[in-house]
């Protein structure tokens, strides 16, 4: 098989050496301008024509259409890499004719790896053995961590049906009910009846023995139980067939707990050491995670994930770390403050990159990541050629308003929302909406439409980070 690949001459020799050892095919290398990514169908159709081939392989970065060009000729045109320099990984997949006229190879090898990923873990989750199950849910043994997701003061949220089935969504294993010192037991029924019909497991989140004898009806996991309050549910929670999470309390350690919850009978537990908050005796509550116990355990994340003024995607793979090197089998996450909105996905992202790592020295390379502002890798782009270069300047303070109207920009919903007149515009990417306002002649000065594209972008990137969008202020 002989392969065209057509290139800018900036990109010339990166294309050679990488593909300089290809013995599965012939190769031939044509320059056809300066840069790759501006090829044209034309331009190619005649590139075909003086230049007989198999197949051509264009760069990643080219954004034109070639169909055309490949019903004319019936030379196949597929995407490469986006960088000339990573053309090489192209090789099997030019071999097994399975490259893309749409997507760049580079996106499809990581979309396949992740897709193997997934298909991994499912396969994975239902070989594994557990020490319990939840409603159908594995817990412990050599099922993957699972992930809890507390809501606060269920009994005050206006919308817990909604949270709950977000929670689901978003990759919580099990929904976690918290109830405040002033919720009644009136509040319990009333929070468990109005989700009991979901197939999720529900847990219980209160020390109060009357709060969690309320909850029995549904609730499948107690948080939490101490040795004082053993005697007084023990047989209750036996009847209702819950699981129950023990911590330590009351002068009672851990394992004094653990002893006193067999002794009446509960198989079905779980222990929690308790984690402390950072700078507050975090790195010493986490030593009690070590020591194996006769139970799984449960990782509360709560008291470092919000009591830390950082971005949690690195928190979440910290302790979901943690979690793999102490055998631990749930973590509890929540997302009570704006900082902490998505660490549910997060942590379930961060647990599934630990199953993946089974059996490797780190949570690498696995098909899935936590890198959402970080690059894994830096982009390669070719140098920029010019004659002369000059500083931009200020800009001018002055100010014209357009003739035909200003915007109002927002978010809500997950769109973004363009408003002029009493009348919206909404779109999910600043193009789709900017396209519109163009579309309805909506704009007639250059300077604003420069303001809208960076105002609308901005507000996709709001979207897309989960931030809040603010129109005029910084990103």
């Amino acid at each position: 098989m002989h392969v065209l690949f057509p290139t800018g001459r900036q990109s010339a020799s990166s294309l050679s050496l990488a593909l300089s050892k290809v013995t599965e095919f012939t190769c031939e290398i044509v320059e056809t301008g300066e840069i790759a990514s501006f090829l044209t169908p034309g331009s190619l159709e005649k590139l075909i024509h003086t230049h007989p081939s198999d197949l051509v392989v264009v760069s990643g970065m080219c954004t034109a259409s070639f169909q055309d060009t490949e019903k004319r000729t019936g030379v196949p045109v597929r995407k490469g890499t986006r960088h000339a320099a990573d053309m090489g990984i192209c090789v099997p997949l030019i071999s097994a004719g399975r490259l893309s006229a749409d997507m760049p190879a580079d996106d499809m090898l990581l979309a396949e790896k992740a897709a193997a990923a997934r298909q991994n873990l499912v396969l994975m989750e239902w070989e594994a053995d557990s020490f319990l199950t939840i409603r159908g849910v594995k817990i412990g043994g050599s099922s993957r961590i699972k992930v809890i997701h507390e809501i606060m003061d269920a009994h005050r949220h206006p919308f817990l049906r909604d949270a709950v089935i977000r929670a689901k969504e978003n990759g919580a294993d099990i929904v976690d009910l918290g109830f405040g010192f002033d919720a009644t037991e009136d509040d319990v029924v009333r929070c468990f009846s109005s989700v009991g019909d979901l197939e999720i497991p529900l847990s219980i989140d209160t020390l109060d023995p009357e709060l969690i004898e309320a909850s029995l009806f549904r609730a499948d996991l107690i948080l939490s139980l101490t040795k004082e309050t053993i005697p007084l549910l023990a047989d209750k929670i036996l009847e209702a067939g819950a699981a129950v999470v023990l911590i330590p309390r009351d002068n009672a350690s851990l394992e004094e707990t653990i002893l006193a919850a067999m002794e009446a009978g509960l198989f079905r537990i779980l222990a929690d050491p308790l984690l402390q908050p950072p700078l507050s005796g975090m790195t010493r509550s986490l030593a009690a995670y070590l020591p194996k116990t006769m139970c799984p355990k449960v990782l509360g994340c709560v008291n470092v994930v919000e009591m830390m003024d950082a971005d949690s995607p690195g928190i979440c793979a910290v302790l979901a770390s943690v979690a793999a090197e102490t055998g631990t089998a749930c973590l509890l996450i929540s997302e009570h403050s704006d900082k902490t909105h998505g660490a549910t996905a997060e942590m379930r992202r961060a647990v599934e990159m630990m199953a993946l790592s089974k059996g490797r020295p780190y949570p690498k390379d696995v098909g899935l990541d936590l890198l959402i502002l970080k690059e894994k890798r830096f982009r390669r782009e070719p140098p920029l050629l010019y004659e002369d270069i000059r500083d931009a300047g200020v800009p001018s303070e002055s100010l014209v308003y357009d003739p035909k109207g200003n915007f109002r920009i927002g978010i809500e919903n997950g769109y973004i929302v363009a408003v002029r007149d009493g009348k919206a515009i909404r779109g999910t990417s600043w193009y789709e909406v900017f396209s519109a306002i163009l579309a309805e002649d909506g704009v007639s000065l250059l300077d604003h439409a420069g303001y809208l594209g960076k105002e609308l972008y901005k507000a996709e990137l709001a979207l897309q980070f989960g931030r809040s969008f603010e129109q005029d202020g910084k990103f």
